[in-house]
């Protein structure tokens, strides 16, 4: 028995405050011997977070999009909410049941994903299919918030850092519902548990992350962790993308658009040759808003819309790897247009 469509209706986003210079970081630069290392190349401009600005808050004003051009019940009527947050407003659980409630929603699922990191848009749609394709309802909201940008990265001590030029912030939903509208027609996620503990918090003098004291939490990156997560994600994001073509019978050079996250420019630019993709069928927002995260490939594809890159009838690939390379998934879309 075939199972019914499952469809990425819409997608809505939201970016906070104004664009923030490259030059606000390069005022604060200290010593940093990773300095002159790529992956720390500084984008034009990046958003940060409000200083009380919630992640259920940005998720609220990405929503209003959607809202306006489906109507509040659109949103209301919602079966399953599937969340990721970057950095969790509360560390003991997740925001799905805060933004369930803000949004007037009652759903019988609430999923907060966190393991999907950079990547945690594909696995969503991944859930949101199989549950709404198995009879688990008939609509599903995607909610990402990448919030780190102007908590972590901005704290005085690791603002001196070349990491802390990189990350941006914004949040997005994409509606997910059983219609032939934009099909989703194939996904493939990879989780890689040997990498699990390579993405680390530094923290000097050393302590947990929960225990009080003196310094701030950044990422651990060394050269050498650098150049395995190099390595990693320049192979696992054309591998997923490709098995996705595999299945589904595409060349990788039929692909209309490829939409993945943005570290920095040297992976956008390797995946791009990989998969034997001209620059202008790769979505690339790196300069005005940085290294989104998780909501990179959600913002990227809402802009690619919105601006007529992709039009109705185009394949799009979203590809994705998440943290020290853990992680890793593509999901192909036949975009059918807005509703």
């Amino acid at each position: 028995m075939n199972q019914p469509t499952v469809s990425l209706t819409d997608i809505s986003t939201y970016l906070p405050g104004e664009p923030i210079g490259a030059d606000y970081y390069a005022n604060f630069a200290g010593s940093d011997d990773l300095a002159a290392n790529l992956m720390f190349r500084a984008p034009k401009f990046r958003h940060h977070v409000g200083p009380d600005e919630s992640a259920t808050d940005m998720v609220e004003r990405a929503t209003q999009g959607l809202i306006d051009r489906h109507g509040h019940d659109a949103i209301a009527n919602v079966d399953v909410l599937i969340t990721h947050a970057q950095m969790p407003d509360v560390p003991f659980y997740g925001g799905g049941g805060a933004i369930a409630h803000r949004l007037g929603m009652r759903p019988s699922w609430v999923l907060d994903l966190h393991n999907g990191g950079c990547a945690a848009f594909v696995l969503g749609l991944k859930v949101a299919r199989q549950l709404l394709a198995s009879g688990q309802g008939r609509t599903a909201l995607i909610a990402i918030a990448q919030n780190a940008a102007g908590q972590i990265f901005d704290q005085p001590g690791v603002r001196r850092k070349a990491q802390s030029s990189v990350p941006g912030d914004g949040a997005a939903v994409g509606l997910v519902t059983l219609s032939d509208q934009s099909p989703i027609v194939d996904i493939e996620c990879r989780t890689y548990g040997e990498y699990a503990g390579d993405m680390t918090l530094a923290i000097d003098p050393p302590r947990k992350w929960w225990q009080p004291g003196p310094g701030e939490g950044s990422i651990g990156f060394t050269e050498t962790k650098i150049m395995k997560v190099l390595a990693r994600g320049n192979r696992q994001v054309p591998e997923v993308a490709l098995a996705v073509c595999d299945r589904i019978g595409l060349s990788s050079k039929d692909i209309d658009l490829l939409v993945t996250n943005q570290p920095n420019k040297v992976f956008l630019r390797n995946w791009r040759e990989a998969l034997e993709l001209p620059p202008e069928r790769h979505r690339d927002t790196f300069d005005d808003c940085g290294n989104l995260f998780g909501a990179g490939i959600p913002i990227n594809l809402d802009r690619a819309i919105s601006d007529g890159q992709v039009k109705a009838g185009d394949m799009v690939m979203m590809a994705a790897f998440a943290h020290a390379g853990d992680f890793a998934g593509a999901a192909a879309v036949r975009w059918g247009g807005r509703g």
